[in-house]
């Protein structure tokens, strides 16, 4: 449900000029989304959303020059390397163990990367299992995540 959202939100904060949590909060609800500004302020944050000009005395929210789709290899890399503590194996899957209340953001970059091992992503509050496609190895993927978490 959360990457939903985070991919909900990054389509509105594309489309419109949204200037407060709670306009965020009333575009979600126009797409389904029950939210609260509790909800949408931990997304903002977990994106990584920033503020910016948007005329006189106007702001919007936007991504950093950074984290724009383009870039989301540069952002996987920066959360693998600040927020990953290890990678463990089971069968078929790779359970990623990350810092408290960053695993869904890690999930939300590994989704942005569309590597084509992965066939779905699940995340707690400090836990991502990342489910394998058929014709790959575990061993392979985890090689992609740790040389992309140095």
């Amino acid at each position: 449900m959360k990457n939903r959202r985070h991919k909900v939100i990054r389509e509105i904060i594309e489309e419109k000029s949204i200037e407060t949590q709670c306009q965020l909060t009333e575009e979600l609800r126009r797409h389904g989304f029950n939210v609260t500004q509790a909800t949408i302020s931990r997304d903002i944050k977990e994106m990584g959303l920033i503020k910016i000009s948007a005329g006189a005395n106007s702001f919007r929210y936007s991504f950093p020059p950074g984290l724009l789709a383009g870039n989301s290899f540069d952002r996987a890399k920066r959360m693998f390397r600040d927020n990953l503590l290890r990678v463990e194996v089971g069968s078929g899957l790779v359970i990623l163990k990350t810092l408290p209340g960053t695993a869904q953001g890690v999930a939300f970059c590994i989704d942005g990367l569309n590597w084509n091992e992965i066939a779905g992503t699940l995340a707690g509050d400090d836990t991502v299992f990342l489910a394998l496609r058929e014709g790959y190895t575990v061993a392979s993927l985890t090689d992609k995540i740790h040389s992309l978490a140095q």
